[in-house]
């Protein structure tokens, strides 16, 4: 079994009840959900909006590859109203002084921040997230998520 940790937002519709949906869909399609954090409510990060995030982060034991796992997660943000008006749009590839991509209010998203140990760097997925450091609406809830009771 594998390890992976989830990042979660939503700042449209009720945040609270499709960050619920999205966390039973990754327990009922992904694997089971073993741990989570409190929600945090915060300020939009690289985007200006009106509507403030909802952010969590939970962790989940799978037996999927990576690619599976962005696969499934993709479909749950599909399902969950998610489409490509609320995609980033990426310039070019991030670093952490330059993000270089486009935000947009969006009803839910879900990053693989986390899985295990390993490291994945292609076009389209990269593990550990790349600018995960620099949010702390994604450092304290893994933090606290990652803690042991």
């Amino acid at each position: 079994m594998h390890r992976v940790y989830f990042g979660l937002g939503s700042n449209m519709g009720n945040r609270g009840q499709l960050l619920e949906q999205a966390i039973q869909l990754i327990g009922e399609r992904v694997g089971p959900v073993t741990r989570r954090s409190s929600l945090v409510e915060t300020e939009p990060w690289g985007f200006e909006s009106a509507n403030r995030f909802l952010n969590g982060v939970v962790r989940c034991e799978t037996e999927r590859t990576p690619r599976e796992v962005l696969r499934l997660t993709q479909q749950i943000e599909r399902d969950l109203g998610k489409s490509k008006a609320h995609a980033t749009r990426r310039t070019h590839r991030p670093t952490a002084d330059s993000p270089q991509a486009t935000y947009h209010d969006r009803p839910i998203d879900i990053d693989i921040l986390l899985y295990d140990d390993l490291t994945v760097d292609e076009p389209d997925l990269k593990i550990p997230h790349p600018l995960m450091t620099q949010r702390e609406f994604v450092m304290t809830p893994l933090r606290e998520a990652m803690s042991e009771e």
